[in-house]
């Protein structure tokens, strides 16, 4: 099933977003109770990094999460130029990044932007980059039976893959702060599911928004990709 032939779970105007937010051990403590009063649904927890990284907050945030009521996910920050993106999705599917219809589990989020640590592009052609990340889904589709979530931001997605169209099959998280609108999407995207709209949310971590209703959010946490 082609998860973007579905509106019934996606609005592709701003006519309906669900509150939520993402983050990772920089926010050991997060007081979840307190996200779901004030409206938050749904929260995606950093689980790994490469092939050497491990978040030691993960499973307690995950298991916060759960308690409060808010659908939660994993998220794993690609480091394309250290290993193939099958033994990255492994790693990740290995250490918090799974996916079950239970309902509850938000599908894993391959975190893909510009490199903190060196070249832009982690020194990969687009064609490469593309191919790096397509190993990533297919691995992680073939494990789960659905495609991870990309998160990226436009900028990034078009230098970096060159405006890869290939992957119209995974839900994209797209970042883009300081305005009203989602503004462009990257190529490929008719639209976004998520948008993180603020590197800043109350409760710790990123603001982000669900792109339609709360009964769509829980579908997608239900269906298989």
């Amino acid at each position: 099933m082609k998860i973007n032939a579905l509106p019934v779970l996606f609005a592709t105007a701003a006519s309906a977003t669900i509150q939520g937010f993402d983050i990772s051990g920089y926010q050991p403590s997060v007081d979840f109770a307190g996200a779901y009063a004030a409206g938050a649904r749904f929260v995606m927890i950093k689980a790994t990094e490469g092939t050497g990284f491990i978040s030691s907050s993960f499973s307690s945030q995950y298991e916060g999460a759960s308690s409060a009521g808010l659908l939660r996910g994993g998220y794993h920050f690609a480091t394309p130029d250290s290993s193939t993106g099958a033994t990255q999705a492994k790693y990740f599917l290995a250490h918090g990044g799974g996916w079950t219809g239970d309902g509850l589990t938000l599908p894993g989020m391959l975190d893909i932007e510009y490199n903190p640590y060196g070249a832009t592009c982690y020194g990969l052609s687009a064609s490469a980059m593309a191919a790096w990340i397509k190993d990533f889904g297919e691995t992680y589709k073939s494990t789960t039976g659905r495609y991870p979530m990309i998160y990226t931001t436009t900028d990034w997605w078009n230098t970096c893959t060159g405006g890869s169209t290939a992957f119209g099959d995974y839900p994209l998280a797209v970042a883009r702060y300081g305005t009203d609108s989602v503004g462009a999407i990257p190529a490929g995207w008719e639209f976004q599911s998520f948008w993180q709209n603020s590197d800043a949310y109350s409760f710790g971590g990123d603001s982000e928004l669900w792109n339609g209703t709360e009964e769509g959010l829980k579908k997608f946490a239900t269906i298989a990709g």
